[in-house]
């Protein structure tokens, strides 16, 4: 079992931090095999029923999925060691991904209603891990180092997508989608084996607080309350929460048009991902200084405009390199604002509600992720992917021009921009 969390100490600097390091090997490997479900998954639906508004529910379950996990994911985190979480996440998720090449192996093909029913639960585990992980990445480095070590994490995570969507197509097109996920399972295993050499600082426990004598209700709460009294995450949640109504099922129109549309192989479209995986490699590696550079308003919103100019774009594609060039750019660009917004997150939210403000955060913005991901594919099955792509591209235009109308667009945020420590301890 992993060590217990160590007390609290200064951290070192990502590079020289052998448990940071340990961390960021399993999401690597975890990345790596998820790249493989992001293509196969579609792909087998898509074999299974020929339908891709079939693949936009599934897709949009495994949202609503998530989304309910975030209600009490939060809680679940900043309770329990989170050194033994993490690991049982990683086993959880290869034992349920397992299931579906050992399935097809016996029986020729799995049942659609057992997609519908392993994929979510691999889902609601994985929110658990996320907020973990979240809470995990400030104790490892200190918020100081938090936009660098993210910044890390996503280019090395990106590394893997860049390489795995290739090797998913070359496999699903040779023995099949099943495989590409059998290759998934397998990688949550070796990343439970890295987990088991973290060791986590113990959390700063709030002033005055007892745990013991908090009403659950209050708990459950709290990181709602510290979240709307934030002058920039208030508004930023609800920018979120549009932007992902619009785009959560991007990919999945991908590949429906690339496939249907564009009458491309797996390879290809393995190929088409991998440059996607790219462009979100390049964010990773550039947004830290674009941050210093620019500061959080201009990096947010610019990112979030060029990526919905992108998205449009891909209306008017004939090829699949031209697609592909254009998903480097939208994965670009999502890659600079979503280590903008976690990094915000994790540098103004005290240490003992982290677990708690991130679950919020996400259950809320994912909330009508699930019924956008069914909305566009349905759309682009009935009235083409191209249309598709214009209102979910427009769309994020209008919420980047709205986010100008908000303190969002702040060059600097800090500490001092949230509520009084006092404040959020009553919450």
């Amino acid at each position: 079992m992993p060590a217990a969390e160590s007390p609290t100490v200064a951290a070192p600097a990502p590079r020289r931090n052998r448990h940071f390091t340990a961390f960021w090997a399993s999401q690597i490997l975890s990345v790596f095999g998820d790249s493989f479900s992001q293509l196969a998954v579609p792909l087998l639906v898509l074999d299974l029923t020929g339908s891709v508004a079939t693949a936009g529910l599934l897709t949009g379950v495994m949202g609503t999925t998530t989304v309910l996990t975030g209600l009490f994911a939060g809680v679940v985190v900043d309770r329990v060691n989170r050194s033994r979480l993490l690991v049982g996440c990683d086993v959880a998720r290869m034992l349920l991904l397992a299931v579906i090449p050992i399935v097809t192996l016996a029986a020729g093909a799995p049942p659609i209603w057992l997609l519908f029913v392993l994929l979510p639960l691999a889902s609601a585990i994985g929110m658990l891990f996320q907020v973990a992980a979240v809470t995990a990445v400030r104790s490892l480095v200190g918020a100081a180092e938090v936009t660098k070590a993210n910044g890390r994490l996503y280019a090395g995570t990106a590394l893997a997508s860049l390489l795995g969507p290739a090797a998913a197509g070359a496999i699903s097109g040779w023995i099949g989608p099943p495989a590409a996920i059998a290759v998934d399972a397998a990688t949550f295993g070796v990343s439970a084996a890295f987990l088991l050499l973290v060791r986590l600082p113990a959390r700063t426990p709030a002033a005055g607080a007892d745990p013991g004598r908090t009403r659950p209700w209050d708990e459950f709460l709290a990181g709602a309350r510290f979240l709307f009294r934030h002058p920039v995450l208030r508004p930023l949640t609800g920018l979120l929460t549009v932007f992902i109504l619009l785009t959560y099922g991007v990919d999945d129109v991908v590949v429906y048009h690339l496939r249907n549309g564009l009458d491309q192989p797996d390879g290809t479209i393995g190929l088409v991902l991998m440059a996607g995986a790219a462009g979100a490699m390049t964010g990773s590696l550039v947004v830290a200084a674009l941050r210093k550079r620019f500061g959080f308003g201009a990096c947010w919103i610019g990112s979030v405009a060029v990526g919905g100019a992108a998205v449009a774009s891909l209306s008017l594609t004939g090829g699949p390199v031209d697609v592909a060039a254009l998903m480097g750019v939208y994965f670009c660009t999502t890659s600079v604002a979503g280590i903008c917004s976690m990094s915000l997150r994790q540098e103004v939210t005290p240490d003992h509600l982290l677990g708690r403000v991130t679950s919020t955060f996400w259950t809320i913005h994912f909330s009508l992720g699930g019924v956008g991901a069914a909305g566009l594919t349905w759309l682009a099955q009935h009235h083409g992917a191209r249309l598709a792509f214009v209102l979910a591209g427009g769309g994020a235009l209008v919420v980047a021009g709205a986010a100008l109308l908000t303190p969002v667009r702040r060059p600097v945020i800090g500490v001092s921009s949230g509520v009084s420590d006092s404040s959020e301890r009553k919450a």
